[in-house]
């Protein structure tokens, strides 16, 4: 039973991760919490199962423009939302963010109507359902490997984008200082944009995987993904990119384990009782850093 608990921890945790990677760097960026990025994670599965049904796309390629969609989703929520608000307080940006997830999921109870929807019949490869690997008891199908390796993949590619590519360096430029960013030629906004396009992808993707893995799709989806996640970046510490993947995987295995062994009604109230340890204990996360900030005379 432990075995199975764990992988379906790691599993549930890598999708955790990509949602959470999402929102700390964006934070990372331009120190604001996107809670409609939850809601971006929704859309994937929605595109997702839109392009299969009414375009009759096969899955893996319904999944790469699902991806696609839900970057330019993520680059015009910064364009609509928050660019206008760089210069305002951040409880203005933030109270923006409520209302934009508000927003996009009514938009999408619009578009798509409001009860649960099953993944398409036959969509997904058949041998999704097979078993690729047995040990000790546990049986991890080809859907498993197939979100290890996404999980794995993206990730990997994220911290050479990040490490390696210019785009990379500019965002871990503006995320030090975005005046002196700025003097160096760098486009803030650009990069800004760049950061919600990265950031969507992985939600999107997270999304799609979570709706074919559960076989259930919903508008309000992405509210309780999306807490889960911020908790998983709070846990490795907001800002940090490898934190927030870390953070993912412990909150996945955390929850999965709490199910088995205790009930599966404490799933959720796990995620927030994980934070509210973190906040209290540790502040500023695994990999977070103690910022003091210097106060301001009357």
């Amino acid at each position: 039973m432990f075995l199975q608990q764990l992988v379906n921890g790691l599993t549930i945790g890598g999708i955790y991760a990509m949602i959470a990677v999402g929102y700390t760097m964006i934070y990372g960026v331009i120190q604001l919490i996107n809670f409609a990025h939850g809601e971006i994670y929704m859309l994937g599965a929605f595109f997702a199962i839109t392009f299969i049904s009414f375009l009759g796309l096969p899955f893996y390629i319904a999944f790469l423009v699902a991806m696609a969609c839900c970057a330019v989703c993520g680059v015009l929520l910064d364009i609509v939302a928050y660019r206008p608000l760089r210069q305002s307080p951040r409880l203005a940006a933030l109270i923006t963010a409520i209302g934009m997830s508000i927003f996009l999921q009514n938009l999408a109870m619009i578009i798509w109507g409001s009860r649960p929807k099953p993944f398409p019949h036959g969509a997904l490869p058949a041998y999704f359902e097979k078993t690729a690997v047995t040990f000790g008891g546990v049986n991890l199908s080809w859907f498993h490997l197939f979100i290890f390796t996404i999980t794995i993949v993206m990730m990997v590619g994220l911290n050479l984008i990040l490490k390696k590519t210019r785009w990379g360096k500019a965002m871990r430029a503006v995320a030090q200082n975005k005046t002196m960013a700025a003097l160096t030629g760098i486009n803030v906004n650009r990069v800004i944009s760049y950061t919600f396009a990265l950031a969507g992808a992985l939600g999107g993707a997270a999304g799609i995987m979570v709706g074919a893995f559960y076989n259930a799709i919903y508008p309000t989806m992405g509210y309780v993904a999306g807490v889960k996640a911020f908790a998983a970046a709070v846990l490795g510490g907001i800002g940090s990119v490898p934190g927030a993947m870390l953070g993912g995987v412990v909150l996945g295995v955390a929850e999965a384990l709490g199910a088995g062994y205790l009930s599966s009604l404490y799933r959720d109230g796990i995620s927030y009782a994980v934070m509210i340890i973190v906040i209290i204990l540790i502040p500023a996360g695994l990999f977070g850093k103690v910022l003091k900030e210097t106060k301001k005379s009357m």
